[in-house]
């Protein structure tokens, strides 16, 4: 999930900057302190998305530096257990299917890719037994975070599935609802002629007491 939070910490900013505005010059470093910036506190930083306040400097004798004591937001991204998520596969392999998110990839294992038996072709397509099934690069996904690990920092792991039922496929979600209305559409149309066909009985029954 994607948050907006708050930071406090001092900011270095070097002697090259000091002809700037101050909050310009301290954007400017929290920016490129923060590229690329993971952590399991924070989860992935997208953007320094605004500086709030500004203390006053304090320049460190041999330094030459001036350091602020800053209040800044940051936007990031934070996986939860449990959380949809929507992206498009970038890569399928023999084990399964890698899903990018936007900031980060999630990998879905070929057991957790539909509720089917699943085979991988030599295309790097993945397709199921009986549903006939198929998952590509390209293709449009919503699954769910079962799993997340920040073993390494630098290179958080995302576990997905799309066994479960509303995920999967864009299209395979599309086709389950049109299933589902059509279903209910029948069931109803059955309930109908089941009442009409039992409305006269109970008239002429009526009649006869």
């Amino acid at each position: 999930m994607f948050y907006r939070t708050e930071i406090k910490d001092y900011v270095r900013v070097p002697p090259a900057l000091f002809g700037a505005e101050v909050k310009d010059s301290i954007k400017q470093e929290l920016q490129e302190k923060y590229k690329n910036f993971i952590s399991p506190e924070l989860g992935v930083v997208i953007s320094v998305h605004q500086v709030l306040d500004v203390g006053e400097g304090i320049i460190i004798p041999g330094d030459g530096a001036a350091y602020y004591d800053t209040v800044f937001s940051l936007i990031v991204f934070r996986p939860e257990l449990q959380e949809l998520v929507y992206g498009s596969v970038s890569d399928i392999t023999s084990f399964g299917a890698f899903l990018n998110l936007g900031p980060i990839e999630g990998m879905i294992h070929i057991s957790q890719t539909m509720d089917d038996y699943v085979s991988f072709s030599k295309s790097n397509v993945l397709t199921g037994k009986n549903s006939k099934k198929s998952l590509k690069s390209g293709d449009m996904c919503v699954a769910r975070i079962v799993a997340v690990s920040f073993k390494d920092p630098s290179d958080p792991k995302l576990s997905l599935t799309m066994r479960q039922s509303g995920l999967g496929k864009t299209e395979w979600i599309e086709q389950d609802k049109k299933k589902v209305a059509s279903e209910e559409a029948r069931t109803a149309k059955s309930a109908g002629k089941e009442k009409e066909a039992k409305a006269p009985k109970a008239e002429k029954k009526g009649k006869k007491k």
